[in-house]
């Protein structure tokens, strides 16, 4: 049976699009069979793997109300082992409608326990808000990765984040965990990047990942070319520095080849 992780942070702008499309262009490529299902209604994970969004004819959308099957909307990215769900505009509406339906936070787990079998992952790309579809993605998911960015404010929208996750495993999902926090755009060279790691880490000593990744200009070129960074420059910053995370999230050891390594990450020797 395949892993769901949710990817989340009511905050926009820490890379959770980002961080979605190139964790699975990596596990992809390691032969695990894996699913993205863009639950955001900007459709950047879509965006990201060149999907065009035009030529969607059924979209997360239409899944979630009850429209179209979830097998009817699973469309190949072109990238190896990569399968998505897309997300349009009208997913934007999802949130009002879902509010006068039946079982309204559950409706995209009872979607996703239908291929769960046919995939090793699912990543959720959630939307920047704790609302009804990130609370659809929470009780569908195993576990969730929390992208954040070393800044101080970054620490309230954590405080929040947590709250209703242990709310959503009081209630819907008592198996949720949080599967690592991510710090993304990162600058080690900034003491109050490093003074927000290390209050993160005392509050989560085990769950903030050794992997933290960088401002990189490919990770930022890659999406306008509607590809992962690992297929647009396998051998940047960038490309090298989510390889590494997948080495933490796959519990492998954390090195590259010495060819490849550069001294900008943190990991044990």
């Amino acid at each position: 049976m395949g892993k769901i992780i949710a990817v989340t942070n009511q905050k926009g702008g820490v890379g959770k699009s980002t961080s979605v499309v190139n964790i699975l262009a990596y596990l992809g490529s390691r032969g695990f069979k894996c699913l993205c299902v863009d639950f955001d209604p900007q459709g950047n994970s879509t965006t990201g793997f060149g999907i065009k969004k035009r030529s969607v004819s059924a979209s997360i959308y239409e899944v979630i109300i009850g429209k179209n099957k979830v097998t009817d909307a699973i469309i190949d990215t072109g990238f190896e082992n990569i399968s998505i769900i897309p997300a349009l505009e009208s997913l934007a509406g999802a949130e009002i409608e879902l509010a006068g339906m039946e079982n309204r936070v559950n409706r995209l787990k009872m979607q996703l326990l239908q291929v769960k079998d046919t995939f090793d992952y699912i990543f959720i790309d959630c939307p920047p808000a704790l609302g009804t579809l990130t609370i659809n993605a929470l009780v569908a998911s195993d576990s969730i990765i929390v992208p954040m960015l070393a800044e101080f404010f970054a620490l309230e929208g954590l405080s929040q984040l947590v709250n209703t996750i242990k709310i959503v495993k009081n209630n819907y999902n008592p198996t949720l965990e949080i599967e690592g926090i991510l710090f993304t755009m990162f600058d080690g060279r900034l003491n109050v990047a490093n003074d927000v790691v290390a209050e993160v880490q005392k509050y989560f000593p085990d769950k903030v990942f050794e992997t933290k990744i960088p401002r990189n200009v490919r990770i930022s070129e890659a999406p306008s070319h509607g590809k992962p960074v690992m297929y647009y420059d396998k051998s940047s910053k960038g490309a090298e520095s989510y390889e590494l995370l997948c080495h933490e999230i796959l519990h492998e050891p954390l090195e590259l080849p010495k060819k490849k390594r550069r001294g900008i990450f943190n990991f044990k020797k």
